[in-house]
């Protein structure tokens, strides 16, 4: 995914600081229909972009512990 926009990016509170996260910027959600996602500890590196759908799917099948095809 590239942008050239500032992006406000948040880790989920259950984190407790431990490094092994992800951040989630919802800036582009209603402008663009995209969830950028991307490693907490390599803030540099690579941002994926997902359909604010799978997203949504993506964090349905988590809650619901769904880890079906």
């Amino acid at each position: 995914m590239t942008t050239t926009e500032s992006l406000r990016w948040f880790k989920s509170s259950y984190s407790n600081n431990g490094g092994d996260c992800i951040e989630v910027a919802a800036d582009l959600v209603a402008p663009r229909g995209l969830v950028p996602v991307r490693d907490s500890k390599n803030t540099d590196g690579p941002v994926l972009g997902f359909e604010t759908a799978a997203w949504s799917s993506f964090i349905g099948g988590i809650k619901s512990e769904d880890f079906s095809a």
